[in-house]
C-alpha cells in the first residue's frame, strides 16, 4: 500500500529487529493515519526536493520493539510519527537544513552528525499535524557515553 507516490506502507513498518525477535510490527488504521500524514507532509516532498529516493532506516516501531531495542514506548515512532532517514549522496546537515528551512515538522534531529564527516549519522524527523508541531531542529551527540540533545539554532 503506497501511502504517497513514493513511499509505502511497507518501507514504514519493516524492521529486521522486530522479525529477528519474532516480535510484530503491524501499525493500527490510527497509526497509518499517521503514517500517511507524515510521508504527505515530510516524507513525499523531501524525496520531491531531492529527486532521490529516500533510504529510511526506522519508521514505526511498535511499543514492544522500541523496548526491546532500548528505546521508549513515548517515542514518536510509536504513534507513527517519525521517521530516520538518508538520501544517497546529499549529506544529512543539509537535507536537514533544507527540512528546517521548507516543511512544518515537529522535531528534527540531526543525529549523531560530525561536520568532518558529512555523511555521519542520520536525520530523524516528525509530525504530529497542522497547528500541532513544535518545530524544534535538535542535534544529538554523545558525551561521556551519553546521548545529548543541543538546539541547532
Amino acid at each position: 500500500m503506497n501511502l504517497t507516490e513514493n513511499v509505502s506502507l511497507k518501507e514504514l513498518t519493516k524492521s529486521e529487529s522486530a522479525t529477528r525477535f519474532g516480535i510484530s510490527n503491524e501499525p493500527s488504521d490510527e497509526i497509518i493515519e499517521n503514517l500517511q500524514k507524515l510521508a504527505t507532509h515530510i516524507l513525499q516532498p523531501v524525496r520531491d526536493n531531492f529527486g532521490k529516493p529516500l533510504i529510511i532506516t526506522s519508521g514505526y516501531r511498535s511499543p514492544e520493539l522500541c523496548i526491546k531495542i532500548g528505546s521508549t514506548t513515548t517515542s514518536q515512532h510509536t504513534k507513527g510519527q517519525a521517521a530516520d532517514f538518508e538520501i544517497g549522496g546529499i549529506a544529512n546537515k543539509d537535507l536537514s537544513d533544507w527540512i528546517h528551512q521548507n516543511l512544518d515538522y515537529d522535531q528534527l534531529i540531526l543525529e549523531f552528525w560530525k561536520p568532518e564527516d558529512p555523511n555521519s549519522g542520520w536525520v530523524h524527523c516528525s509530525y504530529k499535524g497542522e497547528g500541532l508541531n513544535r518545530k524544534q531542529y535538535l542535534r544529538a551527540i554523545t558525551e561521556n557515553g551519553k546521548t545529548k540533545y543541543e538546539p541547532m539554532i
